[in-house]
């Protein structure tokens, strides 16, 4: 493996109830995080293949992570999302490089299919900072419910020379959805829209 990996940290958040009503079954999110060292901190360089490359590498680790820590088959996660933050002796566009779509084929083998683009952001900061993971279905971008994002923080991440890239796997869609568009029944998954 290209990276260097410091530590990797999963977290799972289960809602159960939410405006005094019952959740069931519970809504269900998963994020992996790889603290990983950064190889071009502190320097410019104009080749970022490297973290392309270990964007690749990830990409399926912290999926499978995700599916694992869900519990669930690959065909039943039902939303995705990435996210990078980067410490301050790195630039935004090293969190761009690892986030390439690159990422995207190994994560969506770890979550079957995925025909939707995968929603990311992108900062940078210092240890313990929130790092906020968009989801979007994962194969239906036009699917309101999916819209809904993690937040996932470390303590200790990422220092200066480091970067926190984190994958977020859902089995279902926010609790009490009522906003419209697209529901799960009405979802083609041939154009990553519909």
């Amino acid at each position: 493996m290209k990276a260097e990996i410091r530590k990797i940290a999963v977290f799972v958040e289960e809602t159960h109830a939410e405006m005094g009503r019952t959740i069931t079954p519970p809504t269900r999110k998963a994020a992996a995080v790889a603290v990983i060292r950064n190889p071009f901190a502190g320097e410019y360089v104009e080749d970022l293949a490297l973290l392309i490359d270990i964007g690749a590498e990830l990409g399926g680790l912290l999926g499978e992570r995700c599916v694992a820590a869900l519990g669930i088959e690959p065909s039943q996660a039902e939303s995705y999302g990435k996210a990078a933050l980067v410490g301050e002796n790195g630039e935004l566009e090293h969190a761009a490089a690892l986030l390439h779509p690159a990422m995207g084929k190994p994560l969506r083998a770890a979550v079957e299919k995925g025909a939707a683009l995968v929603p990311s952001s992108k900062k940078r900061g210092g240890p313990g900072q929130m790092l906020d993971i968009p989801l979007g279905h994962k194969d239906a971008a036009y699917v309101r419910s999916h819209f809904d994002g993690m937040e996932v923080s470390i303590n200790d991440a990422p220092r200066a020379n480091e970067i926190m890239v984190a994958v977020a796997v859902t089995d279902s869609g926010r609790p009490l959805p009522r906003v419209g568009g697209l529901t799960t029944s009405e979802i083609e998954g041939k154009d990553g829209l519909r």
